[in-house]
């Protein structure tokens, strides 16, 4: 499976697991139940029930305890039997448990053998910094493989023609872009300047023509951050308005990703009543037309290797083929070290 597990993975927003409740997600192939107690604590465990396999998310949660649905046996956040109905609880009723940590508004779960390092979570604090009612937060789910998903936002030409009416119009791929390794980072910046911008930067700015700074920061396995810089000619570094926003893509299976966004700028903490709009506009560019796309690359290539298709690279791919082999990297120091 080309899954980490020696990592931290965002799971899930804060606010999908409310206090007392419980969700069930798979995450890199792990079944996974997160549990939030009445005090806020989240601790994650196996969502399978050791007894026959009942997936838990389909029982109930009171007081930190969950219940299975098919024969009643409960176990606490630390994945140990509580209460056997039927007899006394052996060494076989307990779950497997994952550390877990709650940061910029999010949950994040580890599912490695190795001691887990808090450091290690991806630094979102411009999450923080923005008023919650500023953010524009969500969760998509999609039926593609999360490396096509990273793909996707190392390499933005594609913009030009997926999203033409909004973020494309040709600047993407006319921007002279730059990409290079960070230590563990990968890093591609594109630049244009005095350039005819996307419809959408341009109803933002006022202006037709303007200067352009994108940039995405990316981690493995799926975590990325996109600052996007806008000016009138010659404003840039003085007046250019400014926007973060993390994409991270964070595996299910092999064929469907979980995909996380938080999106802040200096136009929406101006104006958070924008917020919904501008989150709409987002949701409707993934769902409507990357999405589709994503899915049936992902089926085109049914499970093969990518490398083995020999695909045909052109100069725009060198962000997401820089993010590619470090995961392949990673993946085969974990595998050796399994």
């Amino acid at each position: 499976m080309p899954f980490l597990k020696n990592c931290w993975y965002l799971a899930a927003w804060g606010e999908e697991i409310p206090a007392g409740g419980m969700m069930a997600r798979q995450i890199a192939g792990e079944h996974v139940l997160f549990i939030r107690d009445d005090d806020g604590n989240v601790a994650a465990v196996s969502e399978t029930c050791p007894h026959r396999f009942a997936p838990l998310g389909m029982g109930s949660c009171s007081h930190g305890v969950v219940t299975c649905p098919y024969h009643g046996i409960r176990f606490d956040m630390a994945g140990k039997c509580v209460e056997n109905p039927h007899g006394p609880i052996s060494s076989a009723l307990k779950l497997k448990s994952f550390s877990t940590a709650e940061r910029h508004s999010a949950i994040w779960l580890w599912l490695g053998d190795e001691n887990p390092d808090e450091n290690m979570i991806p630094n979102y604090d411009f999450i923080d910094r923005t008023a919650p009612d500023a953010r524009v937060k969500g969760y998509l789910h999609s039926r593609a493989d999360y490396r096509l998903m990273v793909d996707n936002i190392m390499d933005l030409t594609h913009a030009d023609y997926l999203h033409a009416t909004s973020l494309g119009g040709g600047i993407n791929t006319r921007a002279k872009a730059q990409a290079e390794r960070d230590n563990d980072k990968i890093k591609i910046t594109w630049t244009a300047m005095n350039d005819q911008l996307a419809p959408l930067h341009a109803q933002i700015l006022g202006s037709d023509l303007g200067d352009f700074y994108n940039q995405v920061i990316w981690e493995a396995p799926g975590n990325m951050v996109q600052r996007i810089l806008l000016s009138r000619p010659g404003q840039l570094e003085t007046a250019g308005m400014d926007s973060l926003t993390c994409h991270v893509m964070t595996p299910e299976t092999e064929a469907s990703t979980h995909y996380f966004f938080c999106h802040t700028s200096d136009a929406v903490s101006a104006h958070p009543e924008i917020a919904p709009g501008v989150r709409a506009g987002l949701v409707a560019a993934f769902a409507d037309e990357d999405a589709p796309m994503l899915a049936a690359q992902t089926r085109r290539i049914a499970g093969a290797d990518f490398w083995s298709l020999k695909p045909a690279l052109l100069p725009s791919d060198k962000g997401a083929v820089l993010a590619r082999r470090e995961l392949d990297a990673l993946l085969a120091k974990e595998g050796a070290m399994a």
